[in-house]
């Protein structure tokens, strides 16, 4: 997938060194690997209290076994940002969170036809430069191709306030407007529930 002279591509297990190279010695932020959404609490913070070397096991796991859990954005060869993107399903944390999971949908919880945007990730020096705009197109084609009917995400309602990148990783509520995701429900101020139809 191109768009806008960056390349994105699934993770896989031969892209595996690129997101190490990436998410560099903090393993992207604070340790966490992109699984904080994938695991309960204490799974978390074990892993966190091993340096995040559980962490990055599990994601590494989860990449070998061919799971593809996200995308990564290239310029010129160099990779430069990262999307979480998978069913809904893999997101234990986002099924069991009273804010944003399936709640009152709960008969959805289960539905590998949702897949979820839980993520973004880019190098201080890389922000600002639509690589998160990029990655939310490729996961809109990505999720489609791997049969979704439907994208969802819980991104940051930020209104006209800027946001340090450390609370609004999974995207600005603006940003997914943007790509035509509409509010479905909000039951956590500022947190909506949004949605786009992949039929």
């Amino acid at each position: 997938m191109s768009s806008g002279g960056l390349e994105v591509r699934p993770l896989t297990a031969d892209r595996w060194d690129d997101l190490v190279t990436l998410f560099g010695t903090g393993g992207a932020f604070g340790n966490c690997w992109c699984t904080w959404w994938r695991q309960t609490g204490a799974e978390f913070g074990r892993g966190i209290r091993q340096r995040g070397a559980g962490n990055r096991a599990l994601l590494g796991r989860l990449t070998s076994e061919g799971r593809q859990p996200g995308l990564i954005a290239y310029r010129e060869g160099e990779p430069v940002g990262w999307i979480s993107v998978a069913p809904r399903p893999d997101y234990g944390r986002v099924v069991r969170s009273p804010s944003i999971g399936p709640g009152r949908r709960s008969s959805e919880a289960a539905d590998s036809g949702v897949w979820s945007v839980v993520c973004f990730w880019m190098p201080r020096a890389q922000r600002g430069k639509g690589i998160a705009m990029a990655l939310l197109r490729a996961a809109v084609e990505h999720a489609r191709s791997g049969g979704a009917r439907v994208l969802e995400a819980y991104p940051i309602d930020t209104g006209e306030e800027r946001h340090p990148q450390s609370s609004v990783f999974t995207g600005t509520l603006a940003m997914f407007r943007r790509m035509g995701f509409t509010e479905v429900e909000r039951r956590a101020e500022g947190r909506p529930i949004v949605r786009l139809s992949l039929d």
